[in-house]
């Protein structure tokens, strides 16, 4: 397996942008050019988007309806319903070679969610999976989705958690398509309103998870010159 993990903190940026990022960063892991699992994470600007399993019910405004708003909507790849991305939430992308770890879609899935779990865990949030469905739940209510696309083993697209995300931005979606669901926040979960401090500690949580669940045998800053390798993708980093 690959043993070394890059972490690429991207602030906040454009959806569409990282999106393209991710995707040039798969195409040089699945040639070779790019040797390390890589892991993105990244604060959007208001978003929605939508995944091959999105059903019309889960868009209850038309698109333009929320461009108006200043909300884009996005369709992609990865699988799954739809999603809302906002400022507050934590989005990890992975880019990772599974045949360096375990050529499984539902493992990896599963290892996703126990990332997840025990960075919330490390927080002081007891959290949990929900039988049938993917993604993290606590108390109830749901504070983190998951949706991945794979080529060629080799993985984009992830999870997103929200942090200190403004709520009521999954107002205006049928989140991941769960009729019902209540959606949270570790802010809400903890009663916390230092919103910047609660996203260091998150950060920092997630990424140790990611390494301990992944096994790797060391977590580094990625170099400047992977994120140099599409420069239409990382405009404004």
């Amino acid at each position: 397996m690959s043993s070394r993990l890059s972490v690429a903190d991207l602030g906040r940026q454009p959806y569409v942008e990282v999106l393209e990022l991710q995707r040039e960063l798969c195409r040089q892991r699945m040639t070779g050019r790019q040797e390390d699992d890589v892991l993105l994470l990244v604060e959007h600007e208001p978003v929605v988007t939508l995944g091959r399993g999105t059903r019309p019910s889960s868009l209850p405004l038309a698109p333009a309806a929320l461009a108006a708003r200043g909300i884009p909507v996005v369709e992609v790849e990865r699988g799954g319903d739809v999603t809302y991305h906002g400022p507050g939430q934590l989005v990890g992308y992975p880019v990772l070679q599974l045949g360096e770890h375990r050529q499984d879609l539902h493992w990896y899935l599963r290892q996703l969610e126990a990332v997840v779990i025990e960075a919330l865990a490390a927080l002081g949030v007891p959290a949990e999976r929900n039988p049938g469905l993917t993604g993290v739940w606590t108390r109830g209510r749901k504070i983190a989705s998951i949706g991945i696309h794979v080529k060629q083993w080799v993985t984009f697209h992830g999870f997103a958690l929200n942090v200190s995300t403004d709520l009521r931005g999954f107002d205006l979606i049928v989140p991941c398509g769960i009729d019902g669901v209540v959606m949270t926040s570790v802010a809400a979960e903890l009663g916390r309103r230092d919103a910047a401090a609660l996203w260091a500690e998150a950060r920092g949580a997630v990424v140790a998870a990611f390494g301990a669940v992944f096994g790797y045998d060391g977590v580094e800053p990625a170099a400047p010159a992977m994120l140099g390798a599409s420069d239409a993708a990382i405009r404004g980093l």
